[in-house]
């Protein structure tokens, strides 16, 4: 065992194991509430309440009727927090999302005065529906809520309320009537997630309950408090020198310009993963160590998370596409060929 990685499980003990329990309990009481509505779709419900505890934004990619919506509406109704959904399409606008001054008369002096109208976005859980059809314009409205939790409308800035997610439904983009997203809006989201067709069994399943009379009920598990102390305690979540150089090795050989970067990585990737990678794959270990109730992050989470932070991260060339190579399979190369220390 390597000096660094026995320091890490020293520095763990001082975690508190009762509260690592507790958010391994509530993650479990969400998971069943979700259960209750979501059939199948698992590895989805997982990465969401990841996402969740490590007070991040996640994008989810499928075509339509793969229930992503209900999900994060679901989502909503099992914590005690409020929920905007914006259904973004071709005309929305910039202040449809984050709001807009009005001018207003004092019934009292007469006087007119600027009064800010805030927009759905000011929620604590908010459902960006299908973001990619609306035009690039319009998506920028949410690069300074996603990133600083604040809007500036005018002269002031107005803050969000805490916790602030933005789960965002997003179509393929061969799909008719969508935009691509931008590689600054894309960068945003801590994971990308995707959502795929279900099994026979589980479609069986899913007509069942939908085309009856019965509509399962749903109740908070955690309010606004509680998930801020939850992610405070994901965050303090040892974990060693080794296991971050190798989040950072992952996110830099993804890099066509890093000088470690593999031959098929150069030939293949226009952009490669930008340091929020690397820091969403530690933070991802992280919250897996915790409701995994493991007091410490190992290189198993980072490979856990690898293809949610990469996936949409990692941008292909013309020579990758006409050859149809898709951001996976460079990822699970990735993996195959960047060592952990335990390897060497």
């Amino acid at each position: 065992m390597s000096t660094a990685i026995a320091e890490t499980r020293s520095e763990s003990r001082s975690t508190a194991p009762a509260a690592i329990e507790t958010l391994a309990r509530h993650r479990d009481q969400l998971l069943g509430q979700l259960n209750r509505v979501i059939i199948g779709q698992q590895q989805v419900i997982d990465n969401v309440l990841l996402t969740i505890f490590c007070g991040g934004h996640a994008l989810l990619v499928g075509v339509p009727g793969l229930a992503k919506t209900l999900l994060i509406r679901s989502l909503g109704r099992s914590l005690d927090l409020s929920f905007n959904r914006i259904q973004f399409t071709p005309d929305l606008m910039p202040s449809d999302i984050t709001g807009t001054e009005i001018i207003e008369e004092d019934p009292a002096t007469g006087k007119r005065r600027l009064e800010f109208l805030p927009g759905p976005v000011f929620a604590n859980l908010v459902l960006a529906d299908e973001i990619n059809r609306t035009p690039p314009k319009t998506q920028a409205a949410m690069l300074q809520t996603m990133q600083e939790h604040e809007v500036s409308i005018g002269a002031k800035t107005h803050r969000l309320p805490a916790p602030f997610h933005v789960f965002a439904t997003q179509n393929p983009i061969e799909m008719e009537g969508t935009y691509t997203l931008p590689e600054a809006q894309a960068d945003r989201f801590m994971f990308s997630i995707l959502c795929r067709y279900p099994t026979n069994a589980e479609e069986a399943r899913v007509v069942r309950g939908t085309t009856g009379i019965e509509e399962p009920g749903l109740e908070p598990v955690l309010n606004a408090q509680q998930i801020i102390e939850a992610q405070k305690l994901v965050r303090s979540i040892p974990v060693s020198d080794e296991v971050i150089h190798y989040a950072v090795a992952l996110a830099a050989r993804s890099r066509p310009e890093d000088e470690n970067a593999p031959d098929y990585v150069k030939e293949f990737v226009r952009w490669g993963a930008s340091p929020r990678a690397s820091q969403y794959l530690i933070l991802g270990a992280k919250a897996r160590a915790a409701v995994a109730g493991q007091p410490f992050a190992d290189y198993e989470g980072v490979r856990s998370v690898a293809h949610e932070v990469l996936r949409h991260r990692v941008i292909l060339n013309f020579h990758a596409r006409a050859q149809k190579i898709f951001p996976a399979e460079i990822i699970d190369r990735l993996l195959r060929d960047v060592p952990t220390r335990t390897d060497d």
